[in-house]
C-alpha cells in the first residue's frame, strides 16, 4: 500500500524542488513545437520566474508530497479575464507535473482537489489550463478531470531579417543561372 498523499502550498525554501519539476517537465515535452528550443540557462531563468511565483499573491504553487518527497505540482494563477466577459476571474492552471513513478495513483486528483478549494476561498468558479497537442495522454487525461477544448493556439514562426535575406538572395542567383 501507498504511503499516504499530502498537498500543500509550495514555501520558498522549495524553489530548487520546483525548479527541478519544471525542466523536467520542459524536457518531458521537448519534441512539442513551443517547448523544443529549451535554453541552457533555463535553470536559472526557472529560478528568477518561480522565486517571483511563490513571492506573488496572486497564485500559489502546490506541491504533492509523499513520504516527504515532493511528487508532483501544479501552479494556479487567479487572472483577469476580459472586461467584456464573464467571468471576471478565473484560475489559470499551469506548470502541473507528476514525477512519471507516482502517475496514476492519485497526485493529480489531490493537486486538482487542491487547487478547488484555492478556487472557492478567492471565489473563483472557472479553471482554464493549455496543454499540448503531442501529448494525446494528456489530452485525455484534463478531459476526463472535466476540461474541454474551448480555443485552440497557433503558432507561426517568421523569418529572421538574416533567413530572409539568404532565402532573397539565393532567389536572385536562381533567376541569374
Amino acid at each position: 500500500m501507498s504511503a499516504p498523499l499530502t498537498v500543500r502550498a509550495a514555501r520558498l525554501g522549495d524553489l530548487d524542488t520546483i525548479v527541478g519539476l519544471r525542466v523536467a517537465l520542459l524536457r518531458e515535452y521537448g519534441d512539442a513545437p513551443l517547448y523544443a528550443s529549451l535554453r541552457p540557462d533555463a535553470e536559472d531563468r526557472a529560478r528568477d520566474l518561480y522565486f517571483s511565483q511563490l513571492v506573488s499573491s496572486d497564485e500559489t504553487m502546490l506541491l504533492a508530497e509523499r513520504d516527504g518527497r515532493v511528487v508532483g505540482m501544479l501552479r494556479c494563477v487567479d487572472t483577469v479575464g476580459s472586461p467584456l466577459l464573464h467571468p471576471e476571474r478565473y484560475c489559470h492552471v499551469s506548470s502541473v507535473y507528476v514525477r512519471p513513478a507516482e502517475r496514476r495513483r492519485g497526485v493529480l486528483r489531490a493537486l486538482i482537489a487542491a487547487a478547488e478549494r484555492w478556487c472557492a476561498d478567492r471565489g473563483l468558479d472557472e479553471m482554464r489550463l493549455h496543454n499540448s497537442t503531442s501529448a494525446p495522454t494528456a489530452a485525455a487525461v484534463w478531459s476526463a478531470f472535466g476540461f474541454e477544448v474551448v480555443e485552440q493556439v497557433r503558432r507561426r514562426v517568421l523569418p529572421t531579417r538574416s533567413s530572409a535575406r539568404a532565402a532573397e538572395r539565393d532567389h536572385v542567383e536562381e533567376q541569374n543561372r
